[in-house]
This record gives C-alpha cells, structure tokens and sequence, in this order.
C-alpha cells in the first residue's frame, strides 16, 4: 500500500522528469542485449541523428561555457548510444544481411547506396576519411583544449577568488552576488575538466567503430559464403554495403557531437553567442573585405583559372563592403547644427552665492575618465560609489558625506585625486579599457605592460591588455578593471579617515537615527548632560583607532552612565571601549582563538606611568631616549607578529593606552593598543613579545 502511495506521488507531483534519465540509460543498455526489429533501428538511427544535430546547435548558441554545463554528460550518453546502435545493427546484418540491402532498415540501406552510390569501396573510403576527421583532427584538439582550459582554470582560481574578495571588500558585491561567483569559479573548473576525460570517450568511440567496420566485414564474409552458400562477390555486395552504411550512420552524428564538443570548449566566454562573434569579428571590417574582393577579382582575371567563379565571390565581397562602409558614413546634412553662441551678458555684481562651499569628499577626474562617471552613458565607476556609502554606512555605522565627482582639466587625461575638504588625499592614473594586474606577493610571472602600483595599498602592479586576463589569474595576479581600481582607491580613503568624515551634522544626524528607537535616552544626555560637541569627539576617537559605531546603544549608554561625573572626551572613550572590548577584540582576533599580543616590560611600565602622572598623556614627559627606545622595539616587535601571520597588538594598563596610541600611531599605522580592561574575562592572553625588556 505505501509503495503504491509512493510511486503515485512520484507519478503526480511531475516527477516524470526525473525518471527519464533512468529509463534513457536503462533502454540504451538494453539495446545491446535485446534484438531490434528494422523499424525500431530506423527510429533510434534517427533519433541519435537528430539528437546530435540538437547538441551541435545548442552549442552555438551558448555565450559561455557553463550555459551547458551538462555537456560531458551528453557526450558520454550519445557515445554510449551510438556503441548500443552498432552492437544492435550488427547483430541483424550478421543474422539477416543474406536477404538483401534493406535487411537492417531503411536508414542503413539509404545511407549505403544513395551516399555512397552502391561502391562499398568508395563507402570505405569515406568511412575511413570521416574516421580521421573525427579522431585526428577534431577530438584530438578539443581534449588539448580542454585539458589546457582544465589546468590553467585552476591555476587562476586563486586570483579569482582574490578578486571576487577585493570586491566584496570594496563594497561593489554583495555577499550573495559573492557567494555565486565562487560557485561559478568551481563549477567553471569541474566542467573543464571533465571534458578533458569526456573527449576520451568520443576518441575511444572512433576506435571502436573501425574495430567494429573491420570485424563486421570479415564476419559477414564468413556467415554469407560459409552458412548461406553465397557466393564471395554476392556476399561482399551485401554484407560490406550494409557494414559501411551502418558505420556512416553512427560516424555522421559521432562527427557532429566532436564538433560540438570543439566549439564548447574552443570559443571565449562573451555576451554574444557563436554566430554573432563571428559576423561582428570577421564581417566587420570593410578594409579586409575589400582587399579579399580585390584578390579574388585579380585571380578571376587569370586565364585558365574559374573566371567566373573568382570573379562572382569578388563582386559579391565589394558589395558587402561597400554596404558596410555607406552604412558608417554619416551625411554631412544629418549632421546636427551648432547652437549659435549666446551673447555675452553684462557682468553682474558679486553675491553669496558665488561663495562657493569645500566638499567634504570630492572626487576629481582626467577627461578620459568622464565616461566611468558620466551618468548619461551609465557610468560603471558611479555604481560602484553608491555601492561603497551603502556598505561604509552598514560597517562602520553613519552615513558618510556623498562624494561630489566633477571633471578636471589640470590632471593628467587618465589621472584622477581624491579630495577630504579639498586637501589632496589621494591621487592616481587609471586606464579605462585596460585591467590592472595587481601583484599579491606570490606571482609565478611576468606580464607585459605598464609596471605602476596600486593607487590604494601600494602593491607592485602592471596594467595590461584586456585580452590578457586569463593569463594573469592563471599566474597568480589579482585582475581588477580602471573603474574598481578608482572605487577600491576611494573605499580605502574613506575608511582611512572615517574620523574626519564625521562632522557635527553626521554626528547629530546619527542621534536622530537612534532616538527613534530610544527617544528618551538621547533627549536626556543630549544637551542637558553633555554638549554634541563632546559626543562627537568621543566618536572620533574610537573611528581614529578603527573602532565602528554599530553598536550606538552601549555607545551612547556608556556615555549617559560617565557623563554627569565628566566631561573629558578621553575618559569618555576610555569607558566606552571597555563597554565595546569584546567587539574590539573580536574585530581583531576573530574566533574564540587565542590572544597573541606584545606587552611592556614591568619596569618601561612603571616609568610611562610616572611620566603621564608628572606630565599628562600628552607624552610631553617621556624622556627622548627612552622615547625613541620605545619607538624602535615596538616597530620591529609588530614586524615579527605580522611577519608569523599575527596581528599587530600592544597590551597596556589602561592609563598608559591613550598615550600610547597616539605616541606610536604615525611610527607603526598597522598597531593597535588596546587595555588590560577591554579584553573579555573568557579570552586568554598569550604574550609573545616583550617591548623594554633586556
């Protein structure tokens, strides 16, 4: 009763489908167990014939490989088929090739007379050509090709996945866009190489089917003179002209799957499919075109030659040119008249409004860049910078300025600066049309072009051909375009100088944003405990030090609890990131792992706590010497940590953590000094330097 219930359930929640592979595969096995009458052979030669003719176009109609992913599949399924059909035919030419050229059906029998003419040898002749064909020549390529794309697809994972990383980092990807990506990537090296092994079964198909001509040809010689009484040129007529036509059958659609085959994993992956690449890239010159018509006339013109053949291919060549080149030139009438100039007005007296205010972030370009940014033709590079405020404001928590993009005749044609309050921050070259080929420290080579760095984190880099890209992942590079190249740029100033990005309007605008869910709590602390002004200050200085502002509430309670007792913005981050340590730490020793950090000797302890009691936390009371003691020690101590792939950290007291930040900062940028007090009681610390020791 229950197996009844299943196999309803299958039968009527559609699942058909799913039980069509099965039976194809079963069916086809049995084929060459169970004898077929003619008619049934007629209908699966047929069917194998259109099969193949429907992968050929599919083929050409795909825009990158992974459009038909299930092509290996395919190719192992149709060899499969055609090997079923041989074992199949030969069992009935062998049994029944006596009684005359239509004993294995009308297909074997159309394709042994009428394309052949009735010549077995001719029919020989053309089996063994097509054979070639197929083994030599085009399955023989498209397993080389396949095995290259295979090796040299994994080789470039690793840039891939380099790059897919860097986007995500620069905010111009989601996490899901991310995730398919990488899918993508695998499923790109999986495909390539199984067809690497899926060539091997059409080669092997095409030795199969000589082996299978040869013995088929002895056999029936020996069943027709031997058990039919047939006499040897009788018995050849029959049993040859049947073995050949049964080989042509099989070989015609084993032919047209290795083209397909070929065209898969041959073509480069672009937005057009086969057809379209090749009118565009080989019909798109009329220069070339003409020069071909101008060969073929000058070859018509020579006598003995086919006059009129060479004579007609150049007419038609120069008229398609002709065509291409009256299509691209435009009239001089259609050509849209110049806007007489207007006439100078009187100039006007100045006003406020010619006062024009500084952009908090300004982003400046050479001419050749206004079409990255130009929103009539879509720039790619403004996507990218709305992409990069929505992911700032969603990691670091406030909503920066928006960036004001203007053209800039001054810079270089491909140059662009970055401006905070229109100071230079920043400034590089990008070349639209062109790929940046960024060097992560383990490249297995070389690649032509212009050597440079990256603009943001000054890595070695060389910008290259577009055609160049898989070579470069292949080698280990990271391959961005022009336009990520200046967003990524951007994104790293931005997070650079989150501090100085946080004006008082963003800071009040941020406690709008919270008072909505706790209305109370900001109307209490703001102004009546503390001034914005000090609100402010205190999240300045946790952005300086890389700390975000996500977790607003314990901000803004940390600062309510502290506030009625001062009003000294240092104290006040100072207990704010003790409310934040287990963030803090989490952000820099992700995981629940273990906490390898530098620490002071005991005794350069004690005398940094002398000098801020004596002479504040300005540092002004750290004796030179010992000033720059300290200085070099730490710098070579946060070498070696990241040096064994660990983060840059200095423990502290926390009366010394203020001073020590802003001390080291400009000498070691990579450090962070966080208190005995932030770190959470269920982390354990493990100290793996001591900075003042002997």
């Amino acid at each position: 009763m229950n197996g009844e219930l299943t196999l309803r359930g299958m039968f009527a929640g559609g699942s058909l489908r799913q039980l069509g592979a099965p039976l194809l595969i079963i069916m086809i096995l049995s084929m060459m167990v169970l004898p077929l009458p003619p008619v049934l052979l007629d209908l699966f030669f047929t069917f194998n014939i259109a099969l193949a003719v429907m992968v050929l176009l599919v083929s050409m109609y795909t825009t990158k490989p992974l459009d038909f992913s299930i092509f290996p599949t395919v190719l192992l399924v149709t060899t499969l088929l055609r090997l079923s059909l041989n074992v199949a035919s030969t069992r009935i030419v062998l049994l029944e090739g006596h009684t005359g050229p239509d004993a294995a059906g009308k297909v074997i029998e159309a394709f042994g007379h009428f394309l052949v003419g009735g010549n077995y040898a001719v029919g020989l002749v053309v089996f063994v050509i097509l054979v070639l064909i197929n083994f030599v020549v085009i399955t023989k390529g498209a397993g080389r090709i396949a095995e290259v794309s295979a090796r040299f697809t994994l080789d470039a994972m690793p840039g891939k996945q380099m790059a897919i990383d860097a986007d995500l980092n620069a905010g111009l990807i989601g996490e899901d866009e991310a995730r398919k990506r990488r899918a993508e990537i695998a499923q790109e090296a999986d495909f390539f190489g199984s067809m690497d092994g899926a060539s091997k079964f059409v080669r092997g198909d095409a030795v199969a089917g000589i082996l299978i001509l040869f013995i088929n040809i002895i056999g029936g010689l020996i069943i027709g003179v031997v058990q039919h009484d047939m006499d040897l040129a009788r018995a050849a007529q029959n049993y040859v002209l049947l073995t050949i036509g049964d080989g042509l059958v099989a070989q015609i659609p084993a032919l047209i799957i290795s083209t397909a085959a070929g065209l898969v994993v041959s073509r480069v992956a672009t937005d057009e499919d086969i057809g379209q690449q090749f009118a565009s890239q080989v019909f798109s010159n009329p220069q070339v075109l003409m020069l071909t018509a101008g060969i073929l006339g000058i070859l018509g013109l020579i006598p003995g030659m086919p006059n009129f053949v060479f004579l007609l291919f150049a007419g038609a060549t120069g008229g398609l040119a002709y065509w291409m080149v009256q299509r691209k030139r435009q009239p001089e009438a259609e050509k849209p008249v110049a806007p007489a100039a207007a006439a100078p007005t009187e100039s006007q007296e100045a006003s406020w409004a010619d006062v024009a205010p500084v952009d908090v972030l300004g982003l400046e370009v050479g001419y050749r860049l206004i079409p990255l940014v130009d929103r009539g033709q879509d720039g790619e590079l403004l996507k990218r910078i709305r992409g990069l405020r929505k992911k700032f404001a969603q990691e670091v928590g406030f909503l920066s300025a928006p960036v004001h993009i203007r053209d800039n005749l001054e810079l270089k044609p491909n140059g662009y600066r970055i401006a905070l309050k229109g100071v230079e921050v920043g400034a590089g070259e990008a070349w639209p049309g062109m790929l940046l080929a960024i060097n992560p420290g383990r490249v297995a080579g070389t690649l032509p072009g212009a050597q440079t760095k990256d603009p943001a984190f000054g890595l070695p880099a060389v910008w290259i051909e577009a055609g160049l890209r898989d070579q470069a992942n292949a080698l280990g590079y990271t391959v961005v375009d022009a336009s990520t190249v200046v967003a990524t740029h951007l994104n790293h100033v931005i997070l650079s100088h989150a501090a100085e990005l946080l004006g008082r309007q963003e800071t009040q605008a941020l406690l709008d944003h919270i008072a909505k869910d706790a209305p109370k709590v900001i109307e209490d602390l703001v102004p009546k405990q503390i001034p914005l002004a000090i609100v402010q200050r205190v999240l300045q200085n946790l952005l300086e030090e890389g700390v975000t502002l996500r977790d607003m509430r314990s901000i803004i309670e940390m600062i309510a609890e502290h506030a009625p007792r001062t009003q000294d913005a240092v104290e006040l981050t100072a207990q704010v990131r003790v409310a934040l340590g287990r963030s803090i730490v989490q952000q820099l020793y992700p995981g629940n792992a273990e906490l390898a950090v530098m620490a002071l000797d005991p005794t350069l302890e004690r005398v940094l706590l002398q000098a801020v009691q004596t002479a504040g936390s300005d540092g002004s009371g750290i004796e030179p010497g010992l000033a720059d003691t300290l200085m070099r020690q730490t710098t070579a101590a946060a070498q070696r940590q990241e040096e064994i792939g660990l983060p840059a950290v200095l423990i502290v007291p926390g009366q010394l953590r203020w001073l020590l930040s802003r001390f080291l900062r400009r000498a070691v940028p990579q450090l962070k000094v966080i208190a005995n007090a932030e770190v959470p009681d269920s982390r354990t610390i493990k100290v793996t330097a001591i900075i003042g020791g002997k």
